[in-house]
């Protein structure tokens, strides 16, 4: 095995399966490994621990258990919210209001629906933060409008939105309101009744739970239509036997994420500024992207002119520091990040960006190397670079 010291800077992409979570779902494996619609004594146990599991996403978002579906994860819950919750009111309208820096998912699912459905969606713009200013949202509503969709967190600069404002226009309006909560569950509070949310998605991998199992909070009285037929599970609305371990881990990860989530905020933000002070000191024409205190509390985001994105991730890489450029799910594409665009970053800007996620595991310790060692790379990469300048960055 390779002594090579890695330290793991990529927590927005996905998170480490904690033991405890691992421990709890190992038994559904083998020894509760029953079908949860099966009637029999073997399939109530199983049934039972679904419903355990949805009591306990429930109320780590403050809602009821009969509000949450589990689904495969936060891209299958925005595709469903957003396609359901248009066409189960296509008689009223076919407007929908997003930003441009939403997650691809919800991007392409409303793009989808322009496309092949004859929706209109407007597509809000954002500030050099990346916020959305609430009077733009309440400015876009129009008689036919029948669905807000606005993040609650940006997977890539980090930037808290202002969803409780948003949603309160939404609920006054009569218009029905999703938000991607998939970055801030378990990093901050959220709670679906004050944020006046109808729709909430969420995915277990991002908060120490396992992959490919996720949630959908739907209001109690919001009509949606099937994601999948040929089954009577989660009420008729997602056919296909339970993912039975993996539910059971989505359970007890996000109950540990929300008990423990007032000393994780607090250990991470020490992180991040200690991260973002030193970056911002220590590397010339280099600027923070996102808003510098309502962003997440592990997200540092960052533009390093004159130098590939790609070039210093692979530099971080064999100095043992994992991080990334922006969104995993658009890891492979050579465009630059559409969110750094619409915060106004011009291309050659926007490819330079990396972000550094960190997570329950990571410490002071880590920090410090990451400052110790990322100078020096982009300095390499600088020298290296026809696109160098001798002037600042403005």
């Amino acid at each position: 095995m390779s002594d090579k010291r890695i330290i793991y800077m990529d927590n927005a992409a996905t998170t480490a399966v904690r033991k405890e979570v691992l421990d709890t779902m190992l038994p559904y494996f083998t020894e509760h490994y029953g079908n949860p619609s099966s009637i029999h004594s073997v399939g109530r146990d199983a049934k039972r621990a679904v419903e355990n599991a949805r009591k306990q996403v429930a109320a780590a978002i403050g809602a009821q258990p009969q509000e949450i579906y589990f689904t495969a994860g936060g891209s299958e819950s925005d595709n469903w919210a957003i396609r359901s919750g248009a066409e189960m009111l296509e008689k009223k309208g076919k407007h929908i209001i997003t930003s441009a820096i939403e997650h691809h998912a919800v991007l392409h699912t409303c793009e989808y629906l322009e496309k092949k459905r004859g929706y209109r969606v407007t597509y809000l713009p954002v500030d050099e933060t990346g916020r959305v200013n609430p009077a733009d949202v309440k400015n876009a509503i129009a008689e036919d409008t029948v669905l807000i969709t606005i993040m609650a967190a940006n997977n890539e600069i980090g930037t808290l939105q202002p969803i409780a404002e948003i949603g309160t226009i939404a609920r006054e309006a009569g218009i029905l309101f999703h938000t991607d909560a998939v970055q801030a569950v378990g990093a901050i509070p959220i709670d679906v009744n004050a944020m006046n949310v109808d729709m909430l998605s969420m995915s277990a991998h991002k908060f120490h739970g396992p992959k490919g199992v996720g949630a959908l909070y739907i209001r109690k009285g919001v009509r949606m239509s099937n994601l999948i037929y040929g089954g009577a599970q989660e009420r008729n609305l997602r056919a296909g036997t339970e993912n039975l371990a993996s539910i059971v881990g989505m359970g007890k990860a996000i109950e540990l994420a929300v008990t423990e989530q007032p000393a994780y905020a607090a250990r991470m933000v020490a992180l991040r500024d200690q991260l973002i002070d030193g970056i911002l000191k220590e590397i010339p024409d280099v600027r923070l992207n996102g808003h510098r205190t309502e962003r997440l509390p592990n997200n540092v985001n960052v533009s390093v002119r004159y130098i590939e994105g790609e070039s210093l991730l692979m530099r971080l890489d064999l100095a043992g520091v994992e991080g990334s450029s922006g969104s995993a799910c658009t890891s492979g594409s050579l465009d630059p990040s559409h969110v750094l665009l619409a915060i106004g970053l011009p291309h050659e800007i926007a490819h330079g960006s990396l972000r550094l996620t960190l997570g329950v595991n990571n410490t002071e310790e880590d920090v410090r190397y990451v400052l110790e060692v990322l100078p020096n790379i982009v300095k390499v990469l600088r020298e290296m670079s026809p696109l160098t300048q001798p002037t600042c960055m403005a």
